[in-house]
């Protein structure tokens, strides 16, 4: 699977690791930064960067590593056609992919063991969308919403029918 991964200097030496590691997996990865670490780096570029690289090659997924992975999530969500889920525990992980068919995983370097967010990441990338027409049909008026600020199919932007 292509993968698509960006940190800032809180994830930087777990993104070179888990960039190793997923490519020993098979997983073609692309690293979007940073390259080097500088303690007062902005974590918005390399998000955004993650998110427009998955938009751009349908079927790859996106990961996006910070201090919480609050921030990294809502920087890649600003790129239209991203979904990404912060993630926290297995369980977050399976229903980002399965019910929301999240695009991009973020996640907390300074929440979790190395180990925890290897097993996080490894259950987001392998988990399916189910498919099913409840979160397909969600997932469509979120997208319809980020497009033409309504919900309505012929809504143009800010309108507000609900």
């Amino acid at each position: 699977m292509r993968v698509h991964i960006g940190t800032d200097h809180a994830g930087f030496e777990l993104k070179n690791r888990l960039v190793a590691q997923l490519e020993k997996k098979g997983h073609e990865v692309t690293d979007h930064g940073a390259h080097e670490y500088d303690a007062l780096d902005d974590y918005p570029p390399f998000c955004t960067d993650v998110g427009e690289a998955v938009v751009a090659q349908p079927g790859s997924l996106g990961i996006v590593i910070g201090g919480s992975g609050n921030g990294e999530q809502i920087a890649a969500n600003k790129v239209e056609g991203v979904r990404a889920a912060l993630v926290w525990n297995e369980e977050t992980a399976r229903l980002a992919r399965e019910h929301n068919d999240a695009n991009v995983i973020s996640v907390g370097a300074r929440q979790h063991s190395e180990e925890e967010l290897e097993a996080l990441i490894d259950l987001f990338l392998a988990e399916p969308f189910s498919g099913e027409e409840r979160h397909q049909r969600r997932i469509d008026l979120v997208a319809r919403y980020e497009t033409t600020g309504g919900y309505s199919e012929d809504q143009g932007a800010g309108a507000d029918a609900r």
